[in-house]
């Protein structure tokens, strides 16, 4: 019998893509199915982009790259931050990956062990505490509660830090929530965690961009008194609707920066040409296509918002960035995993349950309305049919 290592045993999943497999069988056995379940945008990628990954590959870009990234990339991402966030990096800090999951597996493999402790959001993305288990520290949840918002608090973050702690995971605009914290609490927690000088910090911003009803987004970049320690991860995959090309990028402090290098070397080696050679042209070009989808992105919100605060005993809070919404149905009767069940099974709508994303998020399902507003409105009349013919149980 073949035994691997007992770590492998604490890897979790990401039940998205489950859902997104089980929504895909049904279908081949001819259900009409509404999949509001996975978080991508259903727009194609730009044709400026694509051109460009075609015109690196008729130009001769079939070998391998560095392993952080070609210069011009890593120098398109220093003008990115510095044009959307005021803030100077340097091109040397910057590492191209496949995708912002890598950063993520860095950072936690960086920190976590046997014994040490890792602050992440819940409800969060379920890959944060599906590495930190994995490395063996012990996960600590950061609750995201509805009343704030959906957005993280600065004093009940830091009241979860002990000497234990050794790395805190921050994600603004969040997934699965749509939560944007506001500036206020940002700066609160930078504040404290000058009495932590030895936590990293781990900033998710992949939905940087998105951001709605006059909501800023504020990069922990611009804090530099935790630059020092700050890791940033964002990537091309949300904003110009790249999900295909595995393509993210993450800056590094110092300190840090040659350990993740090593990282790469071992594990991926580098990010394929023409996909960076297309980052380029997304970072550098028009940015009109983003504009579009993301206008697009507040009219499905606006409808999907609508539409589930008039179902039976279902409430939801508008969100102010990504393109999730987290609607609460803890007065359904239903628990929320087998609602979700049931929802794709007897009524052709996917949409994923809350605890996948932690066990704060009983009681809440995520949907997500990266889909067309014709989907969207056929799954909500579907959801309010099932909620008031069928019983819980």
């Amino acid at each position: 019998m073949l035994r691997i290592v007992p770590s492998f045993g604490r890897i979790g999943d990401e039940n998205a893509f489950a859902v997104l497999a089980r929504a895909g069988a049904l279908a081949a056995q001819g259900r009409d199915i509404v999949n509001l379940g996975i978080g991508q945008p259903d727009f194609p990628t730009p044709p400026h982009i694509v051109e460009a990954g075609l015109k690196a590959l008729r130009d001769g870009h079939h070998g391998y790259t560095p392993a952080v990234g070609i210069p011009p990339l890593r120098e398109a991402v220093a003008r990115d931050i510095h044009h959307r966030h005021g803030v100077e990096v340097s091109p040397d800090s910057v590492m191209i990956v496949p995708g912002g999951k890598v950063t993520m597996f860095m950072a936690i493999l960086m920190f976590g062990e046997p014994g040490a402790e890792i602050l992440y959001p819940d409800p969060g993305f379920p890959i944060y505490r599906s590495m930190i288990e994995f490395t063996g520290a012990t996960p600590v949840p950061v609750p995201i509660r509805e009343a704030n918002g959906f957005a993280f608090s600065a004093e009940e973050t830091l009241s979860l830090i002990t000497e234990r702690t050794r790395l805190l995971i921050v994600n603004s605009p969040a997934n699965p929530t749509g939560g944007v914290t506001p500036k206020a609490e940002i700066g609160a927690l930078v504040k404290g965690l000058a009495a932590h000088p030895d936590l990293a910090i781990l900033s998710d911003e992949i939905y940087g961009t998105m951001t709605y009803d006059g909501q800023a987004h504020l990069s922990l970049l611009a804090y530099p008194e935790i630059r020092d320690r700050l890791i940033y991860l964002d990537g091309a995959s949300k904003t110009y609707a790249m999900t295909g090309w595995r393509l993210g990028w993450s800056v590094w402090p110092k300190p840090l920066y040659d350990a993740a290098r090593k990282l790469a070397v071992n594990s991926f080696s580098c990010v394929n040409a023409a996909a960076q050679w297309a980052g380029i042209a997304a970072l550098d070009g028009p940015q009109d296509c983003v504009a579009a989808m993301l206008a697009e992105f507040d009219r499905r919100r606006r409808l999907v918002v609508d539409g589930l605060n008039r179902l039976p005993n279902v409430s939801c809070t508008t969100p102010t960035g990504a393109f999730y919404a987290f609607p609460n149905v803890s007065r359904t009767g239903w628990k929320a995993k087998p609602l979700a069940t049931a929802l794709l099974d007897e009524a052709g709508v996917a949409v994923i349950g809350g605890p996948d994303f932690g066990v704060f998020g009983e009681g809440y399902l995520r949907l997500s309305y990266a889909n067309s507003a014709e989907n969207i409105a056929r799954a909500l009349e579907r959801m309010e049919r099932f909620l008031t013919e069928r019983s819980p149980g």
